[in-house]
């Protein structure tokens, strides 16, 4: 049996989740977990909250609350709001467990022990009003590389680079200018890797080329060696010296493996091999390429103690809102925990399937465009076919499946579209183009409505069996099909169809027999109406 694992990057525990996450990591890892699954592969979904760093810092400071009781409200709303939508983890651990904690400083260790960090002197920022160092996220400024203003000291938001020196530095808690003093820092030698992590882009094939072409050109600029101290009180603390701790990027992509292990123990022999033996997969949005294409591979190449590298980095773009970057930090975004306030998980997961690309295009929402696609393609595409269905078996054959008799030449076109539905959707999932699996799928349910059209089954009851019965088994069909997709509706597809929850990929067969007694029919969804729609634009954004 094929082992898959299956880790999203980690959301940051400060602050709500908001729609960009669940557009660029969580729902496609979502949708093509649970699509594994019905096929038997022994899967493994692995996530957790990133709990340590300067913007956790800062914000407990801001709340007058414990670091440690700040991520551990984040945890508790984070894990909530996933589950609400649907989104199917094995575990949703924290990178401050205490297997993290001791797997990053067993790494820590193997590294120094292999020459792969070394200590020297650096010059820190230091605000002397508020008397402390400022890592990161205490300092913003201007980017040295594309000139974008209010920036953190570790990451652009604009290129998504990783600032050397950022420019006009201010602190971010008080905005007067550091001051500068001496700091003893460790440092990863990320360049002694560029030849190794060359080789290693250069011979995974699955890796998205643009992507991988766009990282070598950052090796070729030559790669800079990471400063992973930090001078705060909240991290991992440093073996050497415990009164610092790691930069957060050197612990957190730890806590895929740490987490991944955690869950596997006393469930297999030897969780370390099943790591190994497993394929790879780790999803993630575009700001965060240099650290999964190369500082995550670099530590697991220099501990030299097997840990697979990833097979694949699913990497997409980001989820604009009204055509500007969300934000959390600026404020500019839709929590999911306000958006479920209002509509079904599966609207947000139909919506957000079909526009999300395999690529690092960015999307932009739009809610008009939700509505639009939710009214004329979930509900009068998808909904209408199920309903029409299952309303005119129940009324016209007591809800009870009829026999079938010589199928005529539309009859045996739609079982040939039902034979080859499975393959097709299912090569896109796997595939991880998710919005062409869904639009295959949109196409198959807009020829079962031709066809249940053509065949007018209310016109003569002899020749409305054989329609019926292929109706149903493709309703069925369709069950499977959205179950990645929509997985509550589909399991409500189940219940009117009296069926049990779907466990398998199999929307090619045709299971349900005659005779069958369906169960009580209702609408599946429930229109949007424009002057909802304008209400949620003001209040949501």
């Amino acid at each position: 049996m094929k082992s898959i694992i299956v880790t999203s990057a980690l959301p940051y525990a400060n602050g709500e989740i908001h729609l960009g996450h669940i557009a660029s990591t969580y729902l496609p890892a979502d949708i093509f977990v649970r699509y594994c699954r019905l096929n038997s592969y022994n899967t493994i979904f692995t996530c957790a909250t990133d709990d340590f760093g300067t913007p956790i810092l800062i914000k407990a400071e801001k709340e007058h609350k414990s670091p440690k009781d700040y991520v551990a409200h984040w945890y508790n709303q984070d894990k909530e709001d996933f589950e609400r939508l649907g989104i199917s983890f094995d575990i949703f651990d924290q990178t401050s467990s205490k297997e993290n904690i001791e797997f990053v400083r067993y790494v820590f260790n193997r590294l120094y022990n292999n020459n792969y960090i070394y200590e020297k002197d650096v010059i820190q920022f230091y605000c002397e009003y508020d008397k402390k160092f400022l890592p990161d996220r205490y300092v913003i400024g201007t980017c040295p590389y594309c000139g974008a203003n209010d920036q953190y000291s570790d990451i652009c938001e604009q290129c998504s680079r990783i600032p050397e020196q950022i420019l006009d530095p201010k602190c971010a808690i008080c905005g007067n200018t550091p001051v500068n003093r001496v700091s003893k820092h460790y440092f990863f030698k990320l360049s002694a890797f560029s030849s190794r992590l060359k080789e290693w882009l250069n011979t995974n094939k699955n890796l998205q080329s643009d992507i991988k072409n766009y990282v070598l050109r950052w090796i070729e600029d030559g790669l800079k060696d990471w400063d992973i101290t930090r001078d705060i009180s909240w991290g991992v603390p440093i073996p050497l010296n415990e009164e610092q701790v790691l930069y957060g990027w050197f612990d957190n992509h730890l806590c895929y493996i740490s987490a991944t292990l955690k869950y596997l123990n006393n469930k297999v022999d030897d969780p370390k091999l099943f790591w190994n033996n497993s394929i790879i997969y780790h999803f993630i949005g575009k700001d965060i390429i240099y650290h999964h294409y190369l500082f995550l591979p670099a530590i697991r190449m220099g501990i030299e103690e097997e840990y697979k590298l990833p097979d694949f980095i699913p990497t997409r773009g980001h989820l604009m809102l009204a055509k500007q970057k969300i934000s959390k930090s600026r404020n500019w975004y839709i929590s999911l925990k306000d958006f479920l306030d209002v509509y079904p998980p599966d609207y947000l997961r139909f919506y957000i399937a079909s526009i999300v690309s395999y690529s690092q295009e960015d999307l932009n929402f739009d809610w008009d465009e939700f509505a639009s696609k939710i009214n004329n393609e979930l509900i009068a595409n998808i909904g209408n076919f199920i309903n029409r269905a299952l309303t005119f078996a129940s009324k016209k054959f007591n809800g009870i499946v009829p026999e079938y008799t010589d199928l005529d030449s539309l009859d045996r076109a739609i079982i040939d579209e039902i034979n080859k539905i499975g393959d097709e959707v299912g090569s896109l999932i796997f595939s991880n183009e998710i919005d062409k699996g869904l639009r295959r799928i949109l196409s198959f349910s807009n020829t079962l409505n031709q066809y249940f059209q053509a065949k007018e089954p209310w016109s003569d009851q002899l020749k409305a069996k054989n329609c019926i019965y292929i109706s149903i088994n493709a309703v069925r069909s369709l069950a499977v099909l959205l179950s990645p997709y929509i997985p509550f509706s589909s399991s409500n597809i189940c219940k009117q169809l009296n069926i049990d929850e779907i466990d398998r990929w199999n929307p090619s067969e045709l299971l349900i027999r005659p005779n069958h007694k369906l169960g009580v029919i209702k609408p599946l969804f429930k229109k949007i109406e424009n002057d909802e729609i304008e209400k949620q634009k003001k209040r949501l954004g």
